[in-house]
């Protein structure tokens, strides 16, 4: 902390020569009844912007690369088993 933030909080703020307040200005002001940038806004979180939409585009080709492995998975299991696993590697075996 600052030492002029200390000094001032020990003597009080000082006075504004001006005499306006700002906090008593934001306090009559108060929370707007309507956001007028809404309708600015709200293409954004609507159609391709949706959320879902740009989670979906966040990774393309997921789909089929996954089922693209599960099929080579699948053909490996099946069609390029070795013949030769699980003997053991004898004499005869170089």
């Amino acid at each position: 902390m600052y030492p002029s933030r200390i000094l001032r909080a020990y003597h009080g703020e000082k006075p504004n020569i001006t005499g306006f307040d700002i906090r008593k200005f934001a306090h009559s002001a108060g929370e707007p009844r309507y956001d007028p940038w809404e309708r600015a806004e709200a293409w954004r979180y609507k159609g391709q912007f949706s959320r879902w939409n740009r989670f979906k585009g966040a990774f393309p080709g997921l789909g089929i690369a996954t089922v693209a492995f599960v099929i080579y998975l699948g053909y490996e299991q099946l069609f390029l088993k070795d013949e030769h696993h699980g003997d053991g590697h004898g004499e005869g075996h170089h």
